[in-house]
């Protein structure tokens, strides 16, 4: 019997599968849009040379006594007509299957992870690298082969972090190394650098406030909700830097903005507060396609000074700053491993550690209003660069989130929920309309009318 190669999940990991749940089951699509239809013969080629570049991806996920962990597999992925909802559930504790999946619909290719293999990043790559092996194959005439960029502004990570080999030593090897966790790899570069500054970052407010919670009615089945919106990057980007602010900070005070228009419950002094992921690769030189990222939590008390959108923006742009340092994220990951490192915790039965990390989970869900996540400006190899219009980004929620992503110079926007109601989304479009910004909207079909409708 072959022996299968492991490795135990990390901490930032491990909160996935005991956090998971028929609502929010914890899978996010990164995908791309072509300017043909998807050839799936072509794509499940691509897929086969790519997936043999990630041995990370061969993992399934299986359950320790103390701990989850990943564990080699034979299995082989397959592309698939898209036939079930955005991003809907990938890891089943019951069967022994891969952590990401492959879709296709019409001029679609969509990749959907389990968030406990990777981060948007890691799939970041994958799917570049799938983008990359396709158009090589469809359009083989049009352009000679030259080596993948990636390049994804503004942390320009790729440039640093690729981490294929030019001649893998073995495929066990090539596991073991790329399954490391990636906290790992931030302790041992913390240690190569030395003592960080005593200086401490500041946080972006002293007690903490109740925060406002958009409600709604679910969607059937749990499916998430999903919307798009697109529209030109640059345009936002001037906009945003008109207020002083970066584009991810400007779009959070959008938002919050148009909750407070469409929500009745909201008051004259309430909080908001927006929980937004940091890439620490552009800290800590890594070369995992791990979970490696940070969150800083972010917020504004309304009904206090100037509310307008921009004061709002660069109130939390500074808060923001404030907290996304080498300095204060060092801090942070190594308060992290140094509970999980703890001896007592590692005896801990892995059923208890999971109502533990889930009653975490549930808590910080409790104390935000929105969570956001921006992974940049992506250029994909050619050809491909000039056969793929909109790359788009959801994540499954169990409270609104927006996700962002630019390629050929269109931001597209995905907000997802777990309720039906969309009339703060629709306020945001307004809003950005109304400063100049022309705005497309999609929707998916995820209420029961809407459903009713299919094949009408």
């Amino acid at each position: 019997m072959k022996r299968r190669h492991w490795v135990r999940l990390d901490n930032a990991s491990n909160i996935f599968p005991a956090a998971r749940s028929d609502v929010d089951p914890k899978v996010f699509r990164l995908g791309a849009e072509l300017d043909h239809l998807v050839d799936p013969a072509l794509l499940q080629e691509a897929l086969e040379e790519t997936f043999e570049r990630f041995p990370l991806y061969h993992a399934v996920l299986r359950r320790g006594v103390f701990w989850y962990y990943l564990q080699d597999s034979d299995l082989r992925p397959q592309v698939v007509a898209e036939t079930e909802q955005v991003c809907a559930p990938i890891y089943q504790p019951d069967r022994r299957t891969l952590l990401f999946r492959v879709v296709h619909h019409r001029r679609r290719v969509g990749l959907e992870v389990f968030h406990a293999l990777s981060d948007g990043t890691g799939a970041l790559w994958f799917l570049t690298d799938l983008l990359g092996a396709y158009a090589r194959r469809r359009f083989a005439g049009e352009a000679p082969v030259v080596e993948e960029v990636h390049e994804l502004a503004p942390d320009s990570f790729a440039h640093y972090f690729r981490r294929r080999q030019p001649v893998p030593a073995s495929h066990e090897e090539d596991f073991t190394r790329e399954a490391t966790p990636a906290v790992l790899t931030v302790e041992e570069a913390a240690r190569e650098e030395g003592p960080v500054g005593e200086g401490r970052a500041r946080r972006p407010s002293g007690r903490r406030r109740r925060v406002h919670r958009l409600r709604g009615s679910r969607t059937p089945d749990h499916r998430t909700r999903a919307l798009e919106l697109s529209m030109p990057a640059a345009d936002v980007l001037a906009l945003a830097k008109a207020e002083g602010a970066a584009p991810t900070m400007y779009l959070t005070a959008l938002f919050f903005e148009a909750i407070r228009r469409t929500d009745a419950r909201v008051h004259a002094r309430s909080t908001f507060a927006a929980s937004v992921p940091v890439n620490l690769r552009q800290f800590f030189p890594s070369t995992s396609a791990r979970n490696f990222f940070a969150t800083i939590r972010v917020e504004h008390t309304y009904g206090r000074g100037d509310d307008s959108i921009g004061a709002v923006a660069r109130g939390l742009q500074e808060a923001f700053s404030a907290e996304a340092t080498e300095e204060a994220l060092g801090r942070r990951l190594r308060r992290l491993i140094r509970v999980e490192r703890f001896p007592p915790a590692r005896i801990v039965p892995r059923p208890l550690k999971d109502l533990l990390l889930s009653a975490i989970n549930y808590a910080n869900n409790r104390s935000l209003t929105v969570a956001i996540s921006n992974l940049g400006r992506v250029t994909l190899p050619s050809p491909a660069q000039d056969h793929v219009g909109r790359m788009l980004f959801l994540v499954s929620a169990v409270r609104p989130q927006f996700c962002a992503i630019t390629h050929g110079g269109q931001l597209t926007l995905g907000f997802t929920s777990p309720f039906v109601e969309t009339a703060h989304v629709r306020e945001f479009a307004r809003l950005l309309s109304g400063a100049g910004i022309e705005v497309s909207l999609a929707a998916a079909r995820s209420t029961e009318e809407e459903l009713a409708g299919v094949g009408a």
